[in-house]
């Protein structure tokens, strides 16, 4: 017999079905707590042989959020200096070199990730996957959530990654304002596509 159950409405409410996409903010602090204890949440999703590739810059002050800035396109330059924290969701080239630490029972899985393509697909998919551990996991934490993918990848590499030792082998995936949204700029929900239309069963 099962032991999980549905979670209630006002937690799925939340988290999927009255979260929205936010482009403007609340004048209000989001304290250094609550974001770590969204990482304790996010960092429990599955990802393939425990690979953990993503990494995660958090922007607060403004001075790293004008750094940002330039290489945003104009619609998401402001909205993201006047977030309480901007995430530039990244990921590790060399990951796989954590595989022993994280993947104990086999530490010769390393070896599936030493091919520059497979790398490059895991590396990407499985940050993928956090980044929206932290989309979901922000959300639980009474978060909002405005991910982005407007920028310059290149710039934005070479601005916060490529001339620091500890993250020159990181790489931008995407990128996510976090704090309390501003209902009176948000949008009209756009469409959805039905069960029916996105996918069949077999």
């Amino acid at each position: 017999m099962p032991v999980n159950k549905p979670l209630s409405d006002s937690c799925l409410n939340q988290t999927f079905r009255d979260a929205r996409t936010r482009n403007g903010w609340l004048d209000e602090d989001v304290p250094e707590t609550l974001i770590r204890a969204t990482y304790d949440l996010l960092k429990l999703g599955p990802t393939s042989a425990n690979q953990c590739p993503a990494r995660f810059l958090w922007l607060r002050s403004k001075e790293a959020k004008e750094r940002l800035k330039p290489h945003l396109i104009e619609p998401n330059q402001d909205k993201t200096v006047d977030a309480p924290w901007t995430v530039i969701v990244a990921w590790d080239w060399n990951f796989h070199e954590k595989i022993p630490q994280l993947f104990p029972h086999n530490p010769e899985a390393k070896e599936w990730f030493e091919d520059e393509d497979a790398r490059f697909d895991n590396g990407f998919r499985n940050s993928s996957l956090q980044g929206a551990y932290l989309i979901i996991a922000a959300r639980m934490m009474g978060l909002d959530c405005g991910p982005m993918s407007g920028f310059d990848k290149d710039a934005v590499n070479k601005e916060f990654f490529a001339n620091d030792p500890e993250m020159k082998d990181w790489r931008v995936n995407f990128i996510c304002n976090l704090g309390y949204g501003d209902d009176t700029k948000l949008f009209e929900r756009s469409p959805r596509f039905s069960f029916e239309e996105a996918g069949k069963i077999l």
